[in-house]
This record gives structure tokens, sequence and C-alpha cells, in this order.
């Protein structure tokens, strides 16, 4: 609505809007055609040959500050496949479960790993109550070895002790490194403790009177997946922080693709390398996500696509999970020396406020809510939704009413601009006869046409951004507010009205593909009654019938 409006707004400015209604045509037509391409152009597009290369994505190259040096990227075994397989678990695994109220923790002595992290607060499916299990189809299970022959997940290790709250695992690599692991989790969680963070650490140990060399160390982040047969994974994504910047990518940044209008394309990579140093790596999808904090540095990470259901085609997205594995530098071990690797290792929902907690994370860590540019908007909304909710506790609707709530609170505060742009198109609108007089008088001078345009704004001391400015500047909130809705773990499975599914859209229905969705629908409905209450310019056919058609376009769209 705020768009159309500025673009309404624009109209009774511009003195050069009915010069050349050809062009109006061919820009509304290129406008559609662009949207076409976005979406035929992915859904079509072929299967590409994998690229034998990777992507090295350096952190700290692109935003490097000057006197600094960049940091190295890392040495890597290259994967042999464009995306790596599912792994499944061996047979005679012993697997033990460490539990608190919100987490089932599996572990498998087969690489001395966690095989899963059962959720308990969130459900796999609506209506069912068996919790969402992350890491559930895998390339490895999480923190185990990666590349790492005689330690990996095919290695069996043997369980030293375990308690109701932690479990360590022992085995001996190359006959001269004994290797322990123990994992702890929280009981009773409270401010500086959440219960969805795993205590890690691994010791190697001499087991020789000589020095020993220990090769790059990559544990798994685990496997990032779909969360339902209707998600393709567009928000599957890996990051990492380098303590300053952060940075995410999409699995897309692996995958085929033709770009925008075939510029930009690319083949398939088989996996991305990232140097470090790094303070924190992570993987995740649209709501939950797996984030590793180790005490020092990690010295990179390595991501690759996995094929999660080999029965689809290689081009299906549906088919492809993202993995990531930590790598970490562990300096030769002196005879009867150590060396340890300890991270925080946190498996749950991308919680804005629990991941805000300073008390437990690092300072950037909520940064894995990926609110992008407009995070500042999105954090201070979520937390005013988030407080109006606790009004409401248990009640049915109640993030649905949290959401209206929420909008109409940015309205009333925003209600000074919107009448003040209201007024601004009132004035504007009071000046059309004489600006339609000086259109007609200086038709083909347009040098004259500007100048008289501007002598009449001052003479009745109108600014003719006046209408547009208020609600330009209340756009970032909004953009801000729909960008938080994406990935607000709280909000999956949520009902309100006819939506079943706050996370998802309201759709009831589908007409030859396309799908109806109501809350669109009644948008454009609103939109259109908007336009008519709207001061409209004097303007030629065409470009009425433009303006006219835009509440249309913008309801497709949404």
């Amino acid at each position: 609505g705020s768009v159309a409006a500025c673009v309404r707004q624009g109209a009774l400015t511009s003195p050069f809007f009915s010069m050349d209604k050809k062009n109006t045509t061919i820009g509304v037509l290129l406008l559609l055609t662009a949207f076409a391409s976005l979406y035929l152009g992915q859904r079509f597009s072929p299967p590409h040959t994998p690229a034998p290369t990777p992507t090295v994505n350096q952190p700290g190259v692109a935003e490097k500050v000057a006197g600094e040096t960049a940091p190295a990227a890392p040495s890597t075994m290259t994967p042999n496949t464009a995306f790596a397989a599912v792994n499944h678990d061996v047979a005679e695994a012993q697997v033990h479960t460490l539990e608190n109220a919100f987490v089932a923790v599996e572990f498998t002595n087969f690489g001395g790993a966690i095989r899963n992290v059962a959720l308990k607060k969130y459900p796999a499916e609506q209506d069912n109550p068996a919790p969402f299990v992350f890491n559930e189809l895998h390339a490895d299970p999480m923190l185990a070895f990666v590349d790492f022959p005689g330690l990996d997940r095919a290695t069996p290790f043997q369980v030293v002790s375990s308690t109701a709250t932690s479990i360590v695992y022992r085995a001996v690599y190359d006959g001269r490194i004994e290797v322990t692991r123990r994992y702890e989790i929280v009981a009773n969680p409270d401010k500086q403790h959440d219960p969805y963070v795993i205590r890690h650490e691994t010791t190697f140990r001499n087991l020789t009177d000589q020095a020993v060399p220990v090769p790059r160390v990559a544990l798994s982040l685990g496997t990032a997946a779909p969360t339902n047969a209707a998600d393709v994974g567009l928000r599957l994504t890996a990051g990492y922080s380098t303590g300053k910047d952060q940075e995410f990518f999409a699995r897309s940044k692996l995958e085929p693709s033709n770009g925008i209008l075939g510029i930009g394309g690319h083949a398939a990579v088989p996996f991305v390398a990232t140097g470090g140093p790094l303070t924190w790596t992570s993987v995740s999808n649209q709501f939950f996500a797996s984030i590793l904090t180790p005490d020092q540095p990690a010295a990179g990470m390595l991501t690759r696509r996995v094929k999660l259901l080999p029965a689809l085609p290689d081009e299906s997205h549906n088919a492809y999970g993202l993995t990531s594995a930590t790598q970490f530098d562990v300096p030769a071990l002196a005879g009867s020396g150590e060396a340890k690797i300890g991270a925080d290792f946190y498996v749950g929902p991308k919680e804005y406020r629990r991941l805000a907690n300073g008390d437990v994370f690092k300072a950037d860590q909520d940064k894995v809510m990926q609110f992008g540019m407009f995070k500042f908007f999105s954090q201070i909304l979520l937390t005013l939704m988030t407080w109006i909710h606790g009004f409401f506790p248990g009640a049915t609707w109640a993030w649905g009413w949290a959401i209206v709530l929420t909008t109409l609170a940015l309205k009333t505060i925003f209600v000074p601009f919107t009448l003040a742009a209201s007024k601004s198109a009132k004035r504007m609108a009071k000046l059309q006869p004489e600006m339609q007089a000086i259109r007609e008088k200086f038709k083909d001078n347009p040098q004259k046409l500007q100048a008289a345009t501007m002598e009449l704004f001052k003479k009745h001391k109108v600014n003719p951004l006046g209408g547009c400015l208020p609600i330009l500047l209340t756009m970032p909130f909004f953009f801000g507010f729909f960008q938080m809705l994406q990935s607000t773990a709280e909000l999956r499975f949520q009902p309100f009205l006819w939506a079943t599914d706050l996370s998802s859209p309201d759709t009831v229905a589908h007409v030859v593909g396309l799908p109806i969705n109501i809350l669109p629908l009644l948008m454009g409905a609103t939109m259109v009654i908007q336009m008519r209450l709207t001061p409209s310019p004097t303007v030629d056919n065409a470009q009425a019938k433009m303006m006219k058609f835009m509440p249309y376009i913008f309801t497709l769209i949404c």
C-alpha cells in the first residue's frame, strides 16, 4: 500500500508523467518479463555438470581492514563428487541418550559422536507429538571426525563412563594417540546455562615419548535438511563469524544455476571452503540450527550438499540438505603431551531472545536468525511481538493476535506520518488544474515545463515529496517485520483464523498451479479501496489504467 501510494504521489508531482505512453507500456512489460524469468528460470533450469574445482570463500578478504592480513584458505581433502551421500548408522552401534526437558541427545559409539538431537518442544509434524529430529538424515554424526580414517564414523569408540547428563568415549589412533571425547548437557537450565547447549571436549594424548604430529581435524556440524515435503530448502544455509563480521551462504551457492536472464549462472560446485580464524560456525534450516562455538577460533569450514533422498533425481531441490565441518589445527604432541579442542555446541530452535542471551552466547550469535539489512528493525519488532504474546500465555491464536497487535502498534506510532502524507496528497490534488494547464502550455519544452512546475510548488509552499517521504520512513519497519516472520521458530505450526501455520502461506487451494492465499487477496482488495480514496491525478488514459492495474500486480506477486 505504501509503495502504491508513493507511485500515485509521483503521478501527482512529475511533470513528465504523461509524456511517453509507449515507454511506460514497455517498462511494465519488462517488469512482468523479469518476474516470469525469475520463476520459470529456476523451476525449469536443466542440471549442470559439476565443476571440478571448489569455491573458496575467505572471511576478511572482501571486508579487509587496512593494516590487517587476510586469513589463509584452509587445505582440505577434495571430495570426489558434487555432493555427499547420506550414511546409515552401523547396525551394531551402541546408542546412549542424554536428555533434559528440552532435548534428547542420541550418541553413537561409532565415531564417538552425536547421532541426532530430538527437540522435545517442537513437533516434526502438525498435530503429531513426535519431536523434530535435527540430523535425522545425515552425512555424518554431529561432532564426528570428517575425512579422518581411523577416527571417523566407521571407528568404534569405547564408552569410558556415562551418567544421566554426561558420557565419555575413548579410542586410540595409529597406536600412538589416545583420543578422549567428553559430552555434557544441562539437567536444570538457568540464565547462564541453556538447555540446548552441549558441552564437548576432545583430548589428544601422546602415548609415546616421541613427538607426534596430528592431522588437521574437521568436526561435523551435522546436516540441515528441509523441514517438510513442501520445503524446497531455500533457507538451508551455512554461516560463520570472524568475531567482527558474519557471513551466510545458501545451498544455492553449491547448486547449478542459470542466473537471472542468463547472467550470473554457474555449474554445481563440490564444496565451499572457508578460511579462518572463525569464532563460531553453523548450519541451519528455516527454523533450527546447529552452532559450534570453540574455545579457540577454528581454522576453517568446509560445506557440501548432501543427497538425502537417492530416489529423487539430482536436479530435484527437495533431495538435498546441507552439511558443514569445522576445521581445527592441532599442534604436534610432545612426548606424553596432550592437546584439547573444547567447544559449546548449540542444537535447537532459532529463537532470537534465546540466542541474544549474552550470558550464554557470544554477542553476535543471534545473527544466525539472518534478518538481513533490516535486522535492527526485525529485532525490535520481534522483541515487541514476544512481549505482547506474553500477555496471552497458552491462549489459542495467541501468536496470531501478537502479530495483529504488533502491526496495530506500528500503525498507531506512524499515524503522524500517514496524516502528513495524506495532507500533502490533498494539497497536491488542489494544484492539479494549474499543473495540467502548465503541461499543455509547455508540452513541447521539458525544461520550461519543469521550471514552471517547480515555481508553482514554491508559490503554494508545497513539497513535491511531502506525500512520499513520510511513508518511506515507515517502510524499513515493515520490511523488517516481514523478514523477521520468515524464520521465527515460535510461529511454526501456530494457527490463526483459517491459517493452520503462521510460518507458511495461508493457502486454501490451487487454481492452475497458482496458490490461492486469502491474506494477499484481502490486501489487494484494501489496496484497490485505498487507491480509490486517494486523490487521483489528471493524466492520460493509458497512465490511469496502469495505476488502476498496479494493485492487481502487487496482489499476484504476493
